[in-house]
Order: C-alpha cells, then sequence, then structure tokens
C-alpha cells in the first residue's frame, strides 16, 4: 500500500508532464501496463522507453487529474485527462480510468480504460 506521500509525489510527477519520469521512480522492474483488451506490457525500462517514444510525438501534452483518487489497499483508481498537442497544432484529449495494484511503494500492474476512439482515425 502506497503512503499518502508517494501518492501524491506520483501524482505530482505526472501532473507536471514527466511521465518517464514518473515510471522511473514509482514502478517495480518488472511492472505491467495494459490498455483495456490488449495483452500487457512487462517491464519497467521497455515501459519507459515506450512513453519516451509517446512523449517525443508531441510537442506538448497537459495532464490532469479529475476527481477524487480512490485507494483501497495496495490497489488505487485514478482519472487522468491527457491534452495530446503536435507540433502543427492539432491534437486530441484522452480521458482514462487507471487501475493500479502497488507492492509497498511501487505500482506493480496498471490496466488503462479509455474509449479508443478519443484519439482519432
Amino acid at each position: 500500500m502506497p503512503s499518502q506521500k508517494t501518492l501524491d509525489d506520483f501524482i505530482a510527477t505526472v501532473l507536471s508532464g514527466r511521465h518517464d519520469e514518473a515510471i522511473e521512480r514509482f514502478y517495480t522492474p518488472d511492472a505491467t501496463m495494459q490498455e483495456n483488451l490488449n495483452p500487457p506490457r512487462k517491464g519497467r525500462d521497455g515501459l519507459v522507453a515506450r512513453e519516451r517514444a509517446v512523449m517525443a510525438r508531441f510537442a506538448q501534452i497537459h495532464s490532469f487529474r479529475e476527481g477524487p483518487v480512490f485507494v483501497n489497499g495496495d490497489h488505487v483508481v485514478i482519472r487522468w485527462v491527457f491534452r495530446f498537442v503536435a507540433a502543427d497544432g492539432s491534437g486530441f484529449t484522452m480521458d482514462e480510468m487507471a487501475y493500479q495494484r502497488w507492492e509497498g511503494e511501487k505500482i506493480a500492474e496498471e490496466r488503462f480504460y479509455y474509449d479508443p476512439a478519443q484519439r482519432g482515425g
């Protein structure tokens, strides 16, 4: 179960746009991430590399937390809204729920639930 300070630090890191740093600092080495029903991706190093590749594709990514954060023991649910802006000014907004299983002070599993149509074409 994460401490309130760790959870607050994790959220602040994401909100500051340092998504790759959030993965480096707050995920276990063998952490998994899964989007909807897609197969999970495994391993913090690969998750960081993928996040950096996503970040590099956009001129800006604005991060927001919506509503309360729900904590029940080792499980945390956060509603995130991300606004992705390309160099030409085009973009899209992703509204998603993140369901996390923590092992102590680190995230071991995370699954995102969202409507893929938000990404557009």
